[in-house]
């Protein structure tokens, strides 16, 4: 793989069309200043200060947002949000970013997930990230809802080259991807093999069928029985734990290995495609998420699934480097991380 066929492949992206399909959070960032911090003459404890607030679609919206800013020519939220604030913003982020959110649905009996994230601003202009806050609904999502969010990615599929499936929520049957929502997900890939569905999840990945999955190598080894720790595993256990479940699934692999890269799987055989070394603090939140967008984009635009990998580890070596926030990518960026590796991936 050289320049000239990756910068093909990102103009390309401009005339893809991508769903996003799952659990849409509002990521809600409050800065909070150290200096200014009082105590609480009602209960003694330390009563934080906020002189600042950003907010930003999270989750599966921090996959639109890596989307869009690859500039991929269309891009669809579908999922809902609660009628609240939160979802007020919510929608307001996914807007600013050119994704279209005609197809999130909005429900009066249901919160608008949400990732409250307080950061501690020293004198010297340092944040830290204190206890992270959750809104997350906490029973099953009714089914009429569910099949009003297949419904509106069924009439979706003529016009999209891709879906992906953002499956957040770690509890299985508590987001919007719940086992029957993966049944009916099987059956609309099995029928329009036309059409990339692409899987990522916290906690299920051993659950889908019929679908491209992502997970990355914790994941792959939890579905496997695995129950040591991360850091003991290597791209050589991807490769292991990654083949035993391409096998339950019979459809292609990305299983990501941090650093070294990914392991991808296709027809009975694996390709590891090295990492972009990246010197300095990093920030792996959304990483994962970039990566997708990363391949994704790529397949639309015809990648093979090895030149895919590349774009995804090239997406996501930038967006890491972004401190206290879900980093996304520009093409012109990504062309300059690649040319500036090349060398890793001549024989891609």
């Amino acid at each position: 793989m050289d320049l000239n066929h990756l910068q093909e492949l990102l103009t390309g992206f401009r005339s893809a069309s991508v769903a996003v399909f799952g659990d849409f959070f509002l990521d809600k960032y409050l800065t909070l200043e150290e200096a200014l911090t009082e105590v609480s003459l009602e209960t003694g404890l330390d009563a934080y200060q906020v002189v600042g607030r950003r907010c930003s679609p999270g989750a599966a919206g921090t996959v639109t947002n890596n989307l869009t800013a690859l500039e991929v020519g269309k891009v669809y939220a579908v999922g809902f949000t609660g009628e609240d604030g939160e979802g007020y913003e919510l929608r307001q982020g996914l807007d600013r970013t050119g994704a279209d959110s005609t197809h999130l649905l909005t429900c009066a009996d249901v919160a608008t997930p949400t990732y409250i994230k307080p950061m501690l601003r020293n004198a010297a202009g340092v944040e830290r990230e204190l206890n992270r806050l959750d809104i997350k609904n906490r029973e099953p999502l009714a089914a009429s809802l569910q099949e009003r969010l297949l419904q509106e990615l069924g009439d979706l599929l003529p016009q999209v080259q891709a879906v992906v499936i953002a499956d957040q929520i770690a509890e299985p049957e508590l987001g919007v991807v719940t086992d029957t929502v993966r049944a009916e997900l099987s059956a609309l890939a099995r029928s329009h093999p036309q059409v990339v569905f692409f899987a990522d999840s916290r906690a299920c990945i051993s659950r889908f069928r019929d679908v491209i999955i992502k997970p990355n190598k914790l994941e792959a080894a939890r579905s496997c029985g695995y129950e040591g720790e991360e850091e003991a595993l290597t791209a050589a256990d991807a490769a292991r734990f990654g083949a035993q479940i391409v096998a339950r699934n019979n459809r292609p692999a990305f299983v990501t290995a941090g650093a070294e890269g990914i392991v991808v799987f296709e027809a009975g055989r694996s390709t590891h495609i090295p990492g972009i070394p990246v010197s300095g603090p990093i920030d792996i939140v959304g990483a994962g998420d970039s990566t997708t967008a990363g391949i994704v984009s790529a397949l639309c635009a015809g990648a093979t699934l090895q030149e895919a990998a590349v774009m995804g580890n090239c997406v996501a070596s930038l967006t890491i480097q972004q401190l206290g926030t879900t980093g996304t990518a520009k093409p012109q960026q990504v062309a300059q991380q690649f040319a500036d590796h090349a060398a890793l991936y001549a024989a891609v």
